[in-house]
C-alpha cells in the first residue's frame, strides 16, 4: 500500500521597495489574489526526543536492492519503476527510459512520480513498501485541482489578460515593450511561451502548466515601476511563493533536449531562446532558492549553464544550485561588462554563442593555480560593494565597520546576561531577512513562539498588543519572509544540530544561521569531561560548516563571569581563545546601566577579518517597538578604534577638527566625545 502526501517547501521572501510591502502591489482591488490565508504557515524543521540521521545515498540503494526495486542512478536521483503508474499509462512505456519514471532524491529520499505526478517523502515511501500505509494510494496527487480560491484566481486573471500584440492601441503595445525591455523580443518568442499582458495592472502574465498537460495550475505576474534612472520589478504568484514550483518553458522541453540554460528571470529566458534555441527554463524564485523539489525535472540534461545574472549576489547563486545539480554536468556564466543578464545582451546586440563558450565549469580539483582564479580575482576588485555583502538598513553604523554581511563567515556575539543579546541579535537578523536572506533561527534558550513574538513587533516597529485590528496584516507580511525556525529547545547535541542546517541549507537554500546559544549544546558532548575541549570542538564544527556551505554562522556565546563596572574584551568570551580565533567577526554588545544609568548600551566590533575595521557605536533600546536602531534624529557618532588604541573620532558639529575632550562626564555627551570604552576608566 502506498501513502501519496503533498508538502510544499515553503519559500518566501519579501520585496522591499522604498521600504514599503511590495507582494501584491500594483494589482487593481479586483485583481488582488484573494484574502490573507491564515491557514498558511510556516513549515517548523522538525526535532525529535531521538536524534534521525538523514537518509544517505547508500542506504537508499541498500533497501532498494533488499526489496528488489531496480534503479538507475542518475545525477541528483534515483531512478525507479513507478507504481503510480496505470494500465493505459503502461502501454505507452516501450522503453526502460520511460518505464523508470519515479524519481527519488539522493539527499532528502524524497519521490516524485513524472507521469501520475504523485510525491512524498523517504518514509512515505518506505511505509508503502512494507505495507504500513492506511491504504492503497491514498493522500494527495500533484495533478489534483489545487485549492478552488486559487484556481478562479488564476482562471480570472488569464481570461482578463491578451497577448501582447493584440493590445487595440500601437503606443500601448510599444510602451510596455519599453517597460519590460522587450523591444527586440518578438511576438513569435511570446506566442511559444504563451506570454499575455493584463491592462489594468500593467502586468505581464508567465503561465505555469502542468507538466505533460496544459491544464493551467497559476500565474506569476511582473509588474514593472520606474526608481531613479532604472526600472524596478515588482512580482506577484498564485499560489503564493511556497506552493509556486514552476519552471517557465518546461512544456516546451523534449525528452532529447540534453543541455539547457537556467536563467533567473522569465524575460532572460525569452531573449536566450530567441537568440540560441537552446531550451532554457527560468527558476521560480530566482536567485533567491532552487527547491529540490524541481530537481527531478533537470535530471535528464548532461549540460547545465546557469546564467543568473550580472551581479556577485547571482554569481554566488550560481555556485550554490550548482551544489545541488551536480557540479560536474555544471558550467557559470560570470558576470561582467560584457557578459550581462541575457535580456540586456540581447539589447546590446551581444553574441550569445561567445558568451556560452566562456561559461566556466563549476567543478574543479582540490589545488588550483592562479590562472584559474585570475577572473574571480578581477570580479572581486571590480565589484568591491558587491564584495563586501548585504548592507544592514537598520545598523547604518555597522555597514561602516563590518561593511556588510558576507556569506561563509563566522560571527561570534556576545554580552553580559541581561543585556539584550537575543532582542538585538533578532533585529540584527530580521534586518537582513527583509533584504531576502534566507535565515534559519536556532532559539535553544527561549521558545519559538516567544521569539517570533519579539521579531513581529520589531518587524512592525510598534506594539500590536494595542492594535490587535493590524494583527493579520503584519502577520502575513512577516510570513512571507525566507525566515525558518529550528524546534529545538534546551540541550541539543552538536551532530544533530549540523545535520539540521545541512538540511536547510539544501532544502531551503539557507544563507544565515543564528544559534542562540553554544552553552546549550555542550551537555550533551561526550566527547570528553572537559568543558573548554568540548566547546573548542563545537566552535570547529560550526566554522567548518560555514565554510563548507558558503552560509553565514552567527553564534551567541556568553561571557565568562565578570565584574559589573569592568567592560567586556575578546578575552572576556567564555572558553578558550579557539572562539576568537575562528571567528571572522566578533561583536560584544557594552552594557553599562549599571554604572552610567539606564540605556547605556553600545556595541562594539572587536574583530574583523574583511578589512579590520573596529570600533564602538551607541545602541538606543526602543521599549515600544523592542529595537535597538538608533533614530535618525540621534546625536550618537560611530567611533573607530586604530590598531594602536587610538581614538579617531568624526568631526564634532561645532569644535575643531579632530578634537576629543578627554575628561568628559556630561551622560548627554556623544560617545565619540567619551573615554575609550575599551580601556577601564581611572
Amino acid at each position: 500500500m502506498w501513502v501519496l502526501l503533498r508538502s510544499g517547501y515553503p519559500l518566501r521572501i519579501l520585496l522591499p521597495l522604498r521600504g514599503e510591502w511590495m507582494s501584491r502591489r500594483g494589482l487593481p482591488r479586483s485583481l488582488v489574489p484573494g484574502p490573507p490565508r491564515r491557514r498558511y504557515r510556516k513549515e517548523a524543521l522538525p526535532a525529535l526526543d531521538v536524534p534521525v540521521l538523514p537518509v544517505t545515498t547508500t542506504e537508499i540503494r541498500q533497501y532498494l536492492r533488499a526489496h528488489g526495486i531496480p534503479f538507475q542512478d542518475g545525477h541528483s536521483c534515483l531512478r525507479a519503476p513507478s507504481p503510480f503508474v496505470g494500465a493505459s499509462q503502461l502501454k505507452d512505456q516501450t522503453s526502460a527510459t520511460t518505464s523508470f519514471n519515479l524519481f527519488i532524491d539522493k539527499t532528502t529520499g524524497r519521490f516524485l512520480c513524472m507521469t501520475s505526478l504523485a510525491e512524498g517523502s523517504w518514509e512515505d515511501f518506505q511505509a508503502s513498501v512494507e505495507g504500513r500505509g492506511d491504504g492503497a494510494r491514498e493522500g494527495v496527487l500533484l495533478s489534483e485541482a489545487p485549492e478552488a480560491e486559487d484556481s478562479e484566481e488564476v482562471r480570472r486573471i488569464w481570461d482578463r489578460a491578451i497577448p501582447l500584440w493584440e493590445l487595440p492601441e500601437p503606443e500601448e503595445a510599444h510602451l510596455a515593450r519599453v517597460m519590460f525591455g522587450l523591444t527586440k523580443v518578438t511576438d513569435d518568442t511570446l506566442r511559444r511561451f504563451s506570454v499575455r499582458y493584463l491592462r489594468p495592472a500593467r502586468s505581464l502574465v508567465f503561465p505555469w502548466f502542468s507538466p505533460g498537460s496544459l491544464r493551467l495550475r497559476g500565474l506569476k505576474l511582473l509588474g514593472a515601476e520606474g526608481q531613479g534612472d532604472g526600472v524596478h520589478y515588482v512580482e506577484t504568484t498564485i499560489p503564493r511563493p511556497g506552493a509556486y514550483h514552476n519552471l517557465f518553458g518546461l512544456p516546451l522541453i523534449t525528452r532529447r533536449d540534453v543541455e539547457v540554460v537556467l536563467t533567473s528571470r522569465e524575460l532572460d529566458s525569452l531573449a536566450l531562446n530567441q537568440s540560441t534555441g537552446l531550451p532554457t527554463l527560468a527558476l521560480p524564485r530566482g536567485t533567491a532558492c532552487l527547491p529540490p523539489a524541481l530537481l527531478p525535472y533537470l535530471e535528464q540534461f548532461r549540460r547545465i549553464v546557469l546564467w543568473l545574472g550580472d551581479d556577485l549576489r547571482s554569481w554566488e547563486a550560481a555556485k550554490l544550485f550548482a551544489r545541488k545539480l551536480n557540479p560536474k554536468r555544471c558550467s557559470l556564466v560570470r558576470p561582467g561588462d560584457h557578459q550581462p543578464r541575457p535580456l540586456e545582451a540581447l539589447n546590446r546586440g551581444l553574441n550569445f554563442s561567445r558568451i556560452l563558450r566562456t561559461a566556466l565549469p563549476a567543478w574543479h580539483k582540490s589545488i588550483v593555480s592562479f590562472r584559474q582564479l585570475r577572473e574571480e580575482v578581477l570580479g572581486e576588485l571590480s565589484n568591491v560593494e558587491q564584495v563586501a555583502g548585504i548592507r544592514w538598513g537598520r545598523f547604518p553604523d555597522l555597514n561602516r565597520l563590518l561593511k556588510g554581511h558576507r556569506k561563509g563567515e563566522l560571527t561570534v556575539f556576545t554580552g553580559p546576561t541581561g543585556s539584550g543579546k537575543t532582542t538585538f541579535i533578532s533585529e540584527y537578523a530580521l534586518d537582513l531577512c527583509t533584504q531576502g536572506v534566507n535565515t534559519l533561527w536556532g532559539s535553544f534558550e527561549i521558545s519559538n513562539v516567544r521569539l517570533a513574538r519579539v521579531m513581529l513587533t520589531q518587524f512592525a516597529v510598534g506594539r500590536l498588543e494595542d492594535q490587535l485590528d493590524k494583527y493579520d496584516e503584519w502577520a502575513d507580511r512577516f510570513e512571507d519572509l525566507p525566515l525558518y525556525f529550528m524546534t529545538f529547545h534546551g540541550q541539543q547535541s552538536i551532530r544533530t544540530v549540523i545535520d539540521t542546517m545541512q538540511h536547510a541549507v539544501y532544502v531551503y537554500d539557507i544563507c544565515h544561521v543564528v544559534i542562540d546559544n553554544l552553552q546549550f549544546m555542550m551537555g550533551h558532548e561526550q566527547l570528553s569531561t572537559d568543558r573548554i575541549a568540548a566547546q573548542d570542538y563545537i566552535v570547529g564544527a560550526f566554522r567548518k560548516f560555514a565554510t563548507d556551505n558558503s552560509c553565514h554562522v552567527t553564534l551567541v556565546i556568553h561571557p565568562r563571569k565578570e565584574d559589573d563596572d569592568k567592560e567586556l574584551q575578546t578575552a572576556s568570551i567564555f572558553g578558550s581563545a579557539k572562539a576568537s580565533q575562528e571567528a571572522d567577526n566578533v561583536l560584544i554588545l557594552q552594557d553599562r546601566k549599571l554604572v552610567t544609568g539606564p540605556g547605556k548600551r553600545y556595541l562594539q566590533v572587536s574583530k574583523n577579518r574583511f578589512d579590520g575595521d573596529i570600533g564602538v557605536f551607541p545602541l538606543e533600546f526602543n521599549k515600544s517597538s523592542l529595537t535597538f536602531s538608533i533614530p535618525p534624529k540621534s546625536k550618537a557618532r560611530l567611533k573607530k578604534i586604530k590598531d594602536d588604541n587610538e581614538l579617531v573620532a568624526k568631526k564634532p558639529s561645532s569644535g575643531k577638527k579632530g578634537a576629543v575632550p578627554q575628561n568628559s562626564q556630561t551622560s548627554q555627551a556623544p560617545i565619540s566625545s567619551q573615554a575609550d570604552p575599551s580601556k577601564p576608566s581611572r
